[in-house]
C-alpha cells in the first residue's frame, strides 16, 4: 500500500508540473496571438486592454478546460493497464 502511495503522490506531483507548463505556455500563445491580431486588424485603441480582455474570454473557454485532461487521461490510462493486467 505504501508503494502504491508513494506511486500516487509522486504521478501527482509531475502532473501537476505539467500541467502548469502547458496552461502557462498555452496563455502565452493566446497572449501572442492576440497581439498579432490586434497589430494586424485593429490597430487602434489600447492594444492592452484588448488583450487583457481576450485572456478573460480565454479565461473561460473550452480549450483552458480541456488542459485539465493532463490529469484524466493517465489515470485513465494506468487504470486500464491495471485492470487488464489483473483481470483479463
Amino acid at each position: 500500500m505504501f508503494a502504491f502511495l508513494r506511486f500516487a503522490v509522486i504521478g501527482f506531483v509531475i502532473l501537476s508540473v505539467i500541467y502548469v507548463a502547458l496552461s502557462l505556455y498555452s496563455r502565452a500563445v493566446r497572449r501572442a496571438k492576440l497581439k498579432r491580431e490586434w497589430e494586424d486588424e485593429i490597430g487602434y485603441g489600447d492594444r492592452d486592454v484588448y488583450v487583457r480582455e481576450g485572456l478573460e474570454d480565454y479565461d473561460s473557454s473550452l480549450r483552458r478546460k480541456l488542459i485539465l485532461g493532463v490529469y484524466v487521461v493517465p489515470v485513465a490510462v494506468i487504470g486500464t493497464i491495471i485492470y487488464i493486467t489483473n483481470y483479463m
